[in-house]
């Protein structure tokens, strides 16, 4: 019985450690997104509609890699049972 609660412990902090670095580059990644298209608005308020909606596609695809972390981070939890 102590082996699986070595694994169990092991999965929880494979989990933890999945979500942790998984969302460090999408954070920073939504970050420069939305300091630069703060940017483009300044330069070109014109242009502010396509912008925005350009910045909300981009920041939902950056945003998947921080989904899937979560995703295997789910799986290690509740598939070590």
């Amino acid at each position: 019985m102590e082996g699986m609660e070595y694994a169990k412990a092991a999965a929880f902090l494979g989990a933890a450690i999945a979500m942790g670095v998984g969302t460090i580059g999408p954070a920073l990644g939504q970050g420069l997104i939305g300091m630069k298209a703060c940017e483009s608005i300044g330069k070109y308020p014109e242009s502010a509609g396509k912008i925005r909606t350009t910045m909300m596609i981009a920041m939902g695809l950056v945003e998947t890699s921080a989904i899937y972390a979560l995703m295997v981070a789910g799986a290690l939890i509740l598939f070590n049972k």
